[in-house]
């Protein structure tokens, strides 16, 4: 494969995880591969490469996306989120990233990424999401260790966490 000349390449800037990113890129580049190899936030994973799996999910301008079917130029003037920007500036793990921590969420954690970043904006805009609802957004999400019932069970603690409501009954239900 030949590499494009300068003049092939195009400017994308945008904010990834807080923070400015100006590169150039050539046009047929994935989201994926730009952010895993150009830039180095790895925590993005690469399953299926069709968007069904949902391990890529990203989070773009407040909504989540499939960072396997995004080209990199369509995110410039964005805000993307990845699995990194999930942790505070002092690395500590989040509401939702403590509650999969503690409920044994994860196995292999291949698909954890885009099952954080999905959930985390669904807690964002509705902390009183219900069982019914953290399934729905998990149907875009395959998992292949856990059976998703410790997902749904830290998802439904990380809610309960972030309505205030420390009622063992509601976090354990």
């Amino acid at each position: 494969m030949t590499r494009m000349s300068a003049e092939q390449r195009h400017r994308v800037r945008f904010i990834l995880n807080g923070e400015p990113v100006d590169r150039m890129c050539e046009p047929r580049v994935l989201l994926t591969d730009f952010i895993r190899h150009e830039i180095g936030a790895t925590g993005t994973h690469v399953g299926c490469e069709h968007g069904v799996c949902g391990a890529c999910t990203v989070e773009i301008d407040g909504w989540p996306a499939r960072a396997c079917l995004t080209l990199a130029l369509q995110i410039d003037g964005c805000k993307v989120r990845t699995v990194e920007g999930l942790t505070g500036k002092q690395g500590r793990l989040g509401v939702l990233q403590s509650a999969f921590r503690r409920n044994h969420a994860l196995q292999c954690g291949f698909c954890t990424a885009g099952i954080l970043i999905s959930l985390d904006i669904l807690l964002a805009r509705d902390p009183r999401a219900d069982e019914a609802e953290i399934r729905e957004v998990l149907t875009g999400h395959l998992c292949r260790c856990t059976g998703y019932a410790p997902i749904v069970k830290a998802a439904l603690e990380a809610a309960a966490a972030l309505r205030g409501d420390t009622n063992r009954e509601a976090i354990d239900a």
